[in-house]
């Protein structure tokens, strides 16, 4: 894929460097002459000198034949300027870093795919990682709607040596809830479960459930004879 990158801050350019690693092709406009340098030499990306929000540079960046575009400027205003161009331009895939979330809506209704609220998104991180330490990582999706687990099963734990359907007809197994990936051993590759997949010791799941279920479901899935 083509990407975009209006903006060679610290996010700008780690993601960057991220998608060149996957293989992909990647631009970053940026107004800082020694940043433009930087993501040339030390990262191999194609830089353009100048305004993201510059119909003449994005011109002469592509962005008619990107894929994707990222938006990553300084403040909101300019990010709303960049997905604006980019939707007259036709990107497919237009991403936006929102620092202030009154530009939600208008970031939706300008052709943002996806609006990414970072300080909210680490806020929420750290209160997890506080708020449930047992867990090894929490992932959002639906604006917080849906919570997916990844936990490890202890030797100890009631669940181990069952299987997913008995687990899931448990009464005290939170409703609404599944059991969506499986992870016999950190060495294996992650699966889909069906009912009859056993959970052994020292595995791993992931869970779908609501915000609202986490601590039960975590109670419930680690609880000990």
């Amino acid at each position: 894929m083509y990407v975009l990158i209006g903006g060679a801050g610290l996010i700008g350019l780690s993601l960057a460097q991220r998608l060149v690693d996957l293989g992909h092709t990647v631009a970053v406009i940026d107004i800082s002459a020694a940043a433009c340098h930087y993501a040339r030499e030390q990262l191999g990306v194609i830089a353009f000198e100048g305004s993201a929000v510059s119909t003449e540079i994005l011109l002469e960046a592509g962005i008619r034949k990107a894929d994707a575009l990222v938006a990553v400027l300084r403040d909101d205003a300019l990010n709303l300027a960049m997905v604006t161009l980019a939707k007259h331009y036709g990107v497919p895939h237009i991403l936006v870093r929102m620092r202030h979330r009154d530009f939600a809506g208008p970031y939706r209704f300008a052709g943002a795919t996806h609006v990414i609220n970072a300080i909210e998104l680490a806020v929420s991180t750290m209160v997890n990682v506080i708020e449930y330490p047992e867990v090894e990582s929490i992932m959002h999706f639906e604006q917080g709607q849906i919570e997916v687990l990844k936990l490890s099963l202890s030797g100890n734990c009631d669940v181990v040596g069952r299987s997913v359907a008995e687990v899931a007809q448990d009464p005290k197994f939170p409703r609404g809830s599944l059991i969506i990936g499986y992870q016999p051993h950190a060495h294996m590759d992650l699966t889909i479960p069906n009912g009859s997949t056993i959970l052994e010791l020292e595995s791993t799941v992931l869970i779908a459930t609501k915000p609202g279920l986490i601590h039960e479901m975590v109670d419930f899935m680690q609880k000990c004879g």
